[in-house]
C-alpha cells in the first residue's frame, strides 16, 4: 500500500471558482468544484507524466497568501 505523499485541498486555493479551476489538475481528476485531492507518490508521477504529454490539464493550485505563511512559520 502507498503512503499519502500529496494532498491538495481546493478551499485553501485562491484560484476557487475562477476559470482556472474549471482547467485544474484537481477538477479534471475529481469534476466539479472538489474538496480535496490526495495522490500517492505515483499517483503523481503519472499525473506528472501525462501533463507533460498533453493529456491532462496541469496543477493550478495556489495557496491563500495568509495561509501560506501560517504554513512557512509552522515550519520555522
Amino acid at each position: 500500500m502507498s503512503s499519502i505523499e500529496l494532498s491538495i485541498s481546493c478551499t485553501d486555493c485562491v484560484r476557487r471558482s475562477t476559470p482556472d479551476c474549471s482547467d485544474c489538475l484537481v477538477s479534471f481528476v475529481l469534476g466539479g468544484e472538489p474538496e480535496t485531492l490526495t495522490m500517492t507518490s505515483e499517483m503523481a508521477d503519472v499525473a506528472v507524466l501525462l501533463n507533460a504529454n498533453g493529456m491532462i490539464p496541469r496543477l493550478k493550485f495556489h495557496r491563500e497568501a495568509a495561509l501560506a505563511s501560517e504554513a512557512e512559520s509552522s515550519r520555522s
